[in-house]
């Protein structure tokens, strides 16, 4: 029931490969910004579900190669970055594998288009990434309107782009990120799932997670609506960290210590990743189960021991969303709640279908922010002695009229 380790496809054309020396001798040469990745990626059934509708994207932004071809496996990043992706269909029947594959191809080419030799600055990658994910989220919902058969199809995407030493991380839904930095492993995304606002809101621990009976309910997924609010945020990569991107048929079924336990192991990622597909299987295989293992290096990269900030869940916020505000502070972003029906597996998103009048707040419990608008119900602040007096004339009204309909 596993699927072969097959590359997404890669595109035809590939520019020209772009590395630094790292020797530092020369001016003239790139500057010491060299980071190399060593990756892998599988994808894998699981034990119950009848396909596939998990896919993945990996790719080399500079050389417009896109894959598991072995000059993506070990490589040095170029000035125009790296992504990495994965995506989580629903909708039933074949919808969701359509889902996730439309969202993995149109957040690469959206990446690529327009790209020109000179290096891509960070701020430039981040929007880019996000527009390329809320462009995705659009040709789904449109793709869904027009084919009946495809009505509420939707996916999640988890996808992190890598330019220089920084790592940007774009959510929607409840895939997840995470880098291990030395034997401590951090999630660097946040789900937007219903269980885990109640657990940040301390109504529900993490114990019960495991058996609440809607813990397959999502607050947001590419291709529900026109618009998608994207959970923009980053970390600064070291020397040695492993990056982890997987679907909950990985994260819903695994215990965070024993993922840990795996990703320092210090296998390869080809092995990292078929031990974690391995150990979702043997926990049940209740759902689709995804994994992309990055391993960092590189001289640019500072060592693990150095100081500096540790590793932590920090919004970024693009220049034109604010000018003036700290890019590593937090905010509360507000989205559509919308449920998703999954007949099939109590485990894992499988199938949007009703949208819920509520927010949804990374960071936990929280009082309404300075700027949030109140909205005040018509009718809700008229005085007391006003509705008693309404009441009353109404009741003589209606005697008087009964009465001279009883004369």
């Amino acid at each position: 029931m596993t699927q072969p380790e097959t590359p997404v496809p890669t595109p035809a054309g590939s520019g020209s490969a772009s590395e630094s020396s790292g020797s530092g001798t020369s001016l003239e040469a790139a500057p010491a910004t060299e980071v190399r990745v060593h990756l892998f990626a599988r994808t894998d059934v699981g034990q119950v579900r009848e396909h596939n509708e998990d896919n993945f994207l990996v790719a080399d932004l500079t050389r417009r190669s896109r894959g598991l071809l072995e000059a993506n496996r070990a490589t040095v990043v170029g000035p125009q970055g790296a992504v990495f992706a994965v995506c989580d269909g629903m909708g039933g029947a074949a919808a969701g594998e359509i889902a996730s594959q439309l969202a993995v191809d149109i957040i690469y080419e959206r990446l690529v288009d327009g790209l020109d030799e000179r290096p891509v600055g960070r701020d430039e990658l981040a929007r880019r990434l996000v527009q390329a994910v809320e462009a995705a989220g659009l040709r789904i919902f449109h793709e869904a309107k027009a084919d009946r058969s495809r009505r509420g199809m939707g996916t999640t995407v988890t996808a992190a782009a890598l330019v220089d030493e920084v790592l940007f991380f774009a959510q929607v839904g409840d895939s997840r990120g995470y880098i291990l930095r030395g034997d401590t492993l951090v999630q660097l995304t946040r789900d937007q799932s219903l269980v885990n606002q109640l657990i940040e809101a301390g109504q529900l621990t993490e114990e019960e997670a495991e058996t609440f009976e809607h813990n397959n309910i999502i607050l947001q997924a590419l291709g529900t609506s026109d618009t998608v609010q994207v959970d923009l945020t980053f970390a600064e990569v070291r020397r040695g960290d492993i990056l982890l991107l997987c679907s909950d048929g990985l994260s819903g079924m695994v215990r965070f210590e024993d993922i840990r336990e795996t990703l320092r192991s210090g296998a390869e990622p080809l092995d990292i990743c078929k031990a974690l597909t391995e150990r979702a299987n043997q926990a049940g295989g209740h759902d689709n189960i995804t994994v992309i293992i990055v391993q960092f290096d590189g001289a640019s990269l500072k060592p693990l021991g150095e100081d500096g900030d540790p590793l932590k869940y920090q919004k970024y916020v693009l220049a034109e969303d604010s000018a003036d505000e700290d890019k590593t502070a937090p905010h509360i972003s507000k989205s559509a709640m919308m449920a998703s029906g999954d007949s099939t597996s109590p485990m894992g998103s499988a199938g949007l279908a009703a949208a819920q009048p509520a927010g949804w707040h990374e960071q936990g419990p929280h009082a309404p922010p300075p700027d949030y608008d109140r909205v005040d119900i018509p009718g809700t602040h008229v005085p007391l002695w006003m509705v008693i007096g309404i009441v009353a004339g109404v009741v003589v009204l209606l005697a008087g009229t009964a009465f001279l309909l009883l004369r």
